[in-house]
């Protein structure tokens, strides 16, 4: 397997525009990775690495942003904006009939609620610029600021977010893979050694077998996220040609037990955090009354807690049903095989058609729905269980990182075949 992976990533490498693709990409993520240590003025900076430490929410926003939190560099707030903007987007499109016609007039109406989305992402980056400052005043980590000293770092905050977003989808148009989610992962993997070795430091000879079963079980875990990923369920299709005499032609229409892919664990993270954000930012304000119910939501939402896991679990399960819906549309497919002769043994065209595609499809999602939620909490779960804290990112980080290599791997195979190449995996 080793060698066959080798084998690939050499003839991708000989392929002129896969290499020229993997170059941009790698360029892009070097800016990235550079712009990220720029640090923000004004920030006690060892005090802001001991508030990250003592809490574990914070701890997991770090790892997303690639460390660019715990620096408070200019790109501290990272893509949470841009995610929660497309979440709104998304959602606003089954609200309002004007954005769902825009969502189905191909690449023209997604290219226009792509703006819509960045233009979103603009406010509620200011917001969250100024509940991270609200945060870190609250905490004695950073001075009163003057009015004009706040909105430059709004400003620069916002312009961190917005640089990252561009980005992104620079290596969407012209790199390989989706960007925004490459970039997430690039965040992940760069903060790794960094979370592992901090693990290593706290961690006694006592937990060394705790340590190893746990590295066998997330062994085990990301060859089950591998083994998920790549299921599908083949739905057979014959056509109707004439080759000398009428005949049939058969094919099948794959669908991936996973539609979504990683987007779903993406959107979640970004709303079951907030509960806790929200409450950390209200903890010191001079009511007490509204102070202490701040705390118990704090507490309530703790990323060990059961009720953060089972929202956590309950947001991915519901938001892979959600874009699932929106990637996968049987209806159109329908329409498509209907217009180009094609029909499903047994099936009706048109309607039917479009009903047993929907069947299939609600069905394996179920199973792909639990499958995300379960990995998602899972290895938040094991920890508890044996008792070895800040251990691992989690099931949120290794899905993300195996997910999105299996989608990359896919690109480029993609581009591959289409190049006349044999398909290497």
């Amino acid at each position: 397997m080793f060698n066959q992976v080798i084998h690939f990533f050499s003839k991708a490498v000989k392929s002129p525009d896969i290499r020229k693709k993997m170059i941009i990409t790698a360029a892009i993520l070097a800016v990235f990775r550079l712009t990220a240590h720029i640090p923000a003025a004004g920030i006690d900076k060892s005090s802001l690495q001991a508030l990250f430490l003592g809490s574990p929410l914070l701890s997991l926003l770090d790892v997303f942003s690639g460390g660019t939190l715990v620096n408070f560099s200019v790109m501290a707030l990272g893509l949470t904006p841009y995610i929660n903007a497309s979440i709104i987007m998304q959602l606003l499109t089954y609200v309002i009939p004007s954005l769902e016609e825009l969502s189905k007039e191909g690449e023209i109406g997604q290219e226009k609620i792509n703006q819509y989305t960045r233009f979103l992402t603009v406010p509620l980056a200011v917001l969250q610029a100024f509940g991270m400052y609200v945060l870190l005043k609250s905490q004695g980590i950073i001075p009163s600021l003057s009015p004009l000293a706040l909105i430059a770092l709004i400003l620069t905050m916002t312009a961190g977010t917005m640089l990252s977003v561009w980005m992104g989808e620079l290596i969407t148009e012209y790199g390989i893979s989706n960007g925004i989610s490459f970039l997430i992962f690039a965040g992940i993997i760069a903060r790794m050694p960094v979370v592992l070795g901090q693990s290593l430091t706290v961690i006694s000879s006592e937990d060394i077998i705790k340590v190893i079963i746990f590295l066998v079980i997330s062994v085990f875990i990301v060859g089950v996220i591998v083994f998920m990923n790549e299921a599908t369920r083949q739905v057979p299709v014959s056509y109707a040609r004439r080759v000398g005499r009428m005949g049939l032609s058969s094919s099948y229409i794959p669908l991936r037990l996973n539609q979504a892919g990683v987007i779903p664990i993406i959107f979640a993270v970004s709303l079951v955090m907030l509960p806790s954000l929200l409450g950390q930012f209200l903890q010191a304000v001079p009511n007490a009354g509204l102070s202490s119910l701040s705390a118990k939501v704090t507490a309530l939402f703790d990323p060990t807690s059961v009720t953060y896991n089972l929202v956590y679990f309950l947001l991915v399960f519901g938001f892979t049903y959600f874009y699932t819906s929106v990637v996968f549309n049987p209806d159109r497919i329908s329409e498509n095989l209907q217009k180009s002769g094609g029909f499903i043994p047994g099936i009706r065209p048109g309607e039917q058609t479009s009903k047993y595609l929907n069947g299939i499809l609600n069905r394996i999602t179920l199973v792909g729905a639990t499958f995300l939620g379960l990995i998602a909490i899972l290895p938040s779960l094991f920890q508890n269980v044996i008792g070895v804290a800040n251990l691992a990112i989690g099931g949120t980080g290794i899905l993300i990182v195996v997910s999105v290599v299996l989608e990359l791997i896919r690109e480029m195979e993609a581009q591959l075949v289409m190049k006349r190449y044999e398909t290497f995996l």
